[in-house]
């Protein structure tokens, strides 16, 4: 190896280990007076499993994603009807995941949602619940017509994708300049990563994987309703929860994407312009990384049109706010707000949220299922649009 090569391998290395954190404020948290809104329960969702996922066309179709966490996960996307219903979307048979045809159907699906252009992406992370592992192929994004119901494109994200991905949350911007997607990969062992994909080209990359910002932080403990949040087998042994880069939202303009791992009370912010540079190396893409701060613990994010970040704050049964000079608030609580995941703002001022029940799941309570079916899907009133 040559001082000059080592040197660029050292500096790059220095690069993905640190990120720049934010000037310094003079308050960064206000604590809680009470909750700042009420929360409309808009409907009692009768979905087969955990709801980890939500998304409303603008029509007011309103579609739950439920990965596909075990055996029993009868279908993984589904559209919500007025009266609690949910029904396999696009269909049942889309819904059943067969390795044959890896492209064509659904094996895991955490998240979706709508772009400007009002196509439905929905984010497959491509896992079947008997192994745990990505079957080869499935891993993918895909764009369902809703007018017509019928998936119209599909986008392999199968160079991205490592042996312990996890998929998680998805983001799409559209606008003439740009027609891209953000993914987060969590990863199963905690190690996370970035992905940007050009939707036009289909062209996917990987970032940040490895960084500091996208990885689980180690000793956090977790506690929601009352009690630690940790894998319990049925036999009492016990093991902590791992989630590398988890929740992401985006920044009114686009040029900025939020994120945070799943197990870290940081919020982090990178320039998009570098996630899908080709003449960007990932130690480039780590220098436009930001630490934004202390957010708490959180799972789904979302950002509106004044550029201030919604948190689902899993711990208080609540909803946070932070405004871009780095003050956060509760905007509001409520009992029946079980593990608060996915958000969704809507063009008329509200803030769409569910109540997936997560920490009940046979995972966390000794292989007891304690969800509660229906689940709550609210909504708050907010001032301001989507982002």
């Amino acid at each position: 190896m040559t001082i000059r090569f080592a040197r660029r391998t050292l500096l790059a290395a220095a690069a993905l280990a640190t990120v720049r954190p934010m000037a310094a404020r003079p308050v960064l948290a206000q604590p809680a007076t009470g909750p700042g809104g009420a929360l409309d329960l808009v409907v009692a969702a009768r979905a087969p499993t955990t709801p980890t996922g939500l998304t409303r066309a603008a029509n007011g179709r309103m579609f739950l994603f439920m990965p596909r966490f075990d055996e029993k996960t009868v279908f993984t996307a589904g559209e919500v009807f007025p009266d609690g219903r949910v029904a396999p979307y696009p269909s049942e048979a889309a819904n059943r995941p067969d390795p044959a045809r890896p492209a064509e159907t659904l094996f895991h699906v955490p998240n979706g949602v709508f772009d400007r252009k009002n196509r439905l992406w929905l984010l497959d992370a491509g896992l079947m619940a008997s192994s745990g592992e990505p079957v080869p192929g499935a891993a993918k994004l895909v764009c369902i017509d809703p007018a017509s119901d019928t998936i119209v494109r599909t986008i392999s994200l199968e160079p991205v994708v490592t042996k312990t991905s996890s998929l998680n949350d998805l983001r799409v911007d559209v606008r003439p300049e740009r027609d891209v997607a953000y993914v987060t990969d969590q990863g199963q062992t905690g190690e996370g990563a970035l992905i940007a994909v050009d939707l036009a080209s289909g062209r996917a990359v990987r970032r940040l994987a490895g960084h500091v910002s996208t990885r689980s932080v180690d000793g956090i403990l977790k506690i929601v309703e009352g009690r630690v949040l940790m894998k319990r087998e049925a036999d009492g042994t016990t093991s902590p929860i791992k989630g590398g880069a988890n929740g992401i939202a985006l920044s009114p303009d686009g040029a900025r994407l939020y994120y945070t791992p799943l197990m870290s009370r940081r919020l982090y912010a990178v320039e998009t312009a570098a996630l899908l540079n080709p003449a960007k190396d990932d130690a480039a893409v780590a220098e436009t990384v930001t630490d934004l701060g202390e957010k708490g613990l959180t799972g789904g994010l979302v950002a509106d049109s004044r550029d201030r970040i919604y948190l689902s704050l899993q711990e208080f049964n609540g909803i946070g706010r932070r405004d871009p000079d780095g003050r956060i608030e509760v905007i509001a609580t409520d009992p029946r707000l079980i593990w608060p995941d996915t958000f969704w703002i809507t063009d008329e001022g509200w803030l769409y949220l569910s109540s997936a029940q997560a920490n009940r799941r046979p995972e966390h309570n000794g292989g007891i299922d304690r969800q509660e079916p229906p689940y709550a899907i609210f909504r708050i009133r907010i001032d301001a649009g989507p982002a």
